[in-house]
């Protein structure tokens, strides 16, 4: 496709929201026709795969036109807001598409104040994927604040100078972090390299990770705005909710998993009991919370990472409909474990890189780590990619067991249902157990039978002898 700038200096172009993002879908429209916005105000709420974007203005000047209708998906490249004449010249995104004629028409949005998300925590701004230069045009000047309206709320409540603290997002934003450690200096000057709180440095085989410590970090970031679930209205018999953004996108990547892989399932339950002891017993001496999870996955690493159930830490090569196409499993080295999350705008798994070198302590910060990230919605898009096996917690809500759909091209995915005290045969005596319920499901083509049969009873092995599950799986 050939790529241009817009010829008409007064067009705006949607700009590249992301490293392989060619389309977004347009949530909401934060500004109307007539509107007088300044540089860097924000113009639209964009969706793009599982992130939500802030689209700011790259120029000020008065809104002529806007082109899209709320939950219409927009090609990048297209024009996405018109100024009138006169107000100075607008930017275009770097390298953006050639605008295709007769796509979007032009709409003028509603006027009514929104709910700002939360700022991002990465320093990629409020865009998911690494970015060059600044976003449609947007840097920082001298003299000028760049930051979210999130960030400027945040702010206030802190009681933080925003004209005193120092960016070191893109362009010179000033992120979150940066408002929580010039509150931690007290908010009265900028510093070249702002205080960041304590951390607790965990080492990866890709990259250190740096996540706060629980115990000693500063106050939660406040929660994104939860979205409003449509009800009935009055007097009607039903409702029509059409799928849009997260919710489009997983239906999507269920309808993929469900064509693709052969799905067939495997149950089984272990008895936490001693796995329950040495978890309270940790948690006590480390001063954090530490739940079941972290212990799963340390078992899942180490089933994982030897024969013969390596084949199940893998995931599918393929393109569908292409006979031609030498379709083949990739086994993966190194596990990279998604951690299926629920939040407010649908279900996201982000992904703990090189799982099988952390140990259970580490494992449970990361997993608090990327599922606040998450729910958030400051998940890079690095995050969200590049899993081998999948862990859905089933059991934090309610239930058993359960059949979890495949994490597509992945070849397997571990249910863990909800633990319940049930009798339980010990040296020939009954006593009471703490079962935790486990359903692995396995994409057939690629996992025997009798392999994943086999690969649940080492996971359950494990966790009825848990003191192994403490150190990484992989040294």
């Amino acid at each position: 496709m050939a790529h241009a700038k817009s010829s008409n200096p007064n067009e705006f172009i949607l700009p590249d929201l992301g490293e392989g993002v060619h389309e977004a879908e347009l949530i909401k429209w934060r500004v109307q026709i007539g509107d007088n916005v300044q540089e860097h105000d924000i113009l639209a709420e964009m969706e793009t795969d599982k992130a939500l974007v802030e689209v700011p203005s790259p120029r000020s000047g008065v809104i002529a036109a806007l082109h899209g209708n709320e939950g219409e998906i927009l090609k990048v490249g297209n024009v996405l807001v018109t100024y009138a004449g006169g107000g100075g010249a607008a930017v275009a995104a770097p390298a953006p598409a050639a605008k295709s004629p007769g796509t979007n028409g032009t709409h003028a949005a509603h006027a009514e104040e929104l709910d700002e998300p939360s700022e991002r925590t990465e320093d990629d701004g409020t865009v998911v994927g690494k970015m060059t230069g600044s976003l449609g045009g947007v840097s920082a000047e001298a003299g000028k604040v760049l930051a979210t309206p999130a960030v400027r709320r945040l702010a206030r409540d802190l009681n933080v100078d925003l004209s005193r603290v120092q960016g070191t997002g893109i362009a010179g934003r000033i992120t979150e972090k940066d408002v929580r450690a010039a509150q931690g200096g007290g908010g009265t000057k900028a510093a070249p390299a702002p205080s960041r709180a304590p951390v607790e440095r965990i080492e990866t085989r890709t990259r250190p990770v740096e996540i706060p410590s629980p115990t000693r970090a500063s106050s939660p970031a406040p929660a994104p705005a939860r979205r409003e679930v449509p009800s009935i209205p009055a007097g009607e018999a039903t409702l029509r909710v059409p799928f849009r953004g997260v919710r489009r996108t997983i239906a999507n990547r269920l309808r993929e998993s469900v064509n693709q892989a052969v799905h067939f399932n495997v149950m089984d339950e272990a008895d936490i009991s001693a796995l329950d002891v040495l978890r309270k017993k940790l948690s006590a001496a480390s001063g954090e919370k530490i739940s079941v999870l972290p212990f799963v996955a340390s078992a899942v690493c180490r089933v994982l990472t030897k024969d013969p159930f390596r084949s199940m830490n893998a995931t599918v090569d393929e393109k569908p409909g292409d006979a031609n196409y030498d379709a083949a499993i990739v086994q993966h080295r190194a596990v990279h474990m998604g951690i299926a999350a629920d939040t407010d705008s649908g279900l996201m798994v982000p992904v703990i890189r090189d799982c099988d070198a952390l140990g259970v302590i580490e494992i449970a910060r990361h997993i608090a780590h990327v599922a606040e990230a998450a729910r958030t919605r400051s998940a890079s898009r690095e995050m969200l990619s590049g899993s081998t096996f999948t862990i859905s917690n089933v059991g934090s809500h309610a239930g058993r067991f359960a059949t979890p759909i495949i994490n597509y091209p992945e070849a397997a995915i571990l249910g863990v249902g909800r633990a319940r005290p049930a009798p339980v045969i010990r040296g020939g005596g009954i006593f009471v157990g703490n079962l935790l319920p486990l359903s692995l499901a396995c994409d057939h083509r690629v996992v025997d039978g009798a392999t994943a049969a086999l690969a649940l009873a080492e996971i359950i092995a494990l966790l009825q002898d848990p003191e192994q599950l403490l150190s990484p799986a992989r040294a």
